[in-house]
């Protein structure tokens, strides 16, 4: 069966903390950080090796969740047993933030990049995003990064503009 887009779930508890320690080597959880991950990564640490503890964090982004930037809907894409990656569907975008995460955001385990991943993650929440009434829905990255824009234009994504080192798509 191909990866898929899964709500949180404790059967990648192994897979999800290793990739959590993925996206710490690279820099993430610093204070100030604005995403999931970040925010994850500085509320529970090393403390979800834990069993109880990764429930409860599973329990706590089931959603709908309000995380510190929107409301959101958050997606684990998984395959098999192994956690690949993240994505948050936010129906409404509140200012100052929403403006510039988008409807959908989306991270994939460093491991596991450049393998298609991000590209089917974001195909498979448009219909998602759909359903909320999302139609377009707006998608952003950062200015400088480029595969994040392969990704959303080969999704459909319009440019429509660009806002504190953020471009802007409508897909």
């Amino acid at each position: 069966m191909p990866p898929s887009l899964v709500r949180p779930t404790t059967a990648v508890h192994a897979s999800y903390v290793a990739a959590m320690e993925e996206f710490r080597a690279e820099g993430r959880g610093a204070p100030g950080e604005i995403s999931a991950i970040g925010n994850a990564l500085r509320e529970y640490g090393g403390r979800w090796r834990d069993p109880a503890v990764f429930a409860e964090h599973v329990a706590s982004v089931r959603g709908p969740t309000r995380d510190p930037v929107d409301l959101c809907v958050t997606y684990w894409y998984v395959d098999g047993g192994v956690f690949l990656g993240r994505l948050s569907v936010r129906p409404q975008l509140s200012p100052p933030w929403g403006e510039l995460l988008g409807h959908v955001g989306y991270d994939v385990r460093p491991s596991a990049r450049r393998r298609g991943h991000a590209t089917a993650m974001l195909r498979a929440a448009l219909p998602l995003a759909r359903q909320l009434g999302l139609d377009p829905a707006l998608v952003t990255c950062d200015a400088g990064n480029v595969a994040s824009r392969k990704v959303i234009e080969a999704n459909g994504g319009v440019l429509d503009g660009a806002t504190g080192g953020k471009m802007r798509f409508r897909v």
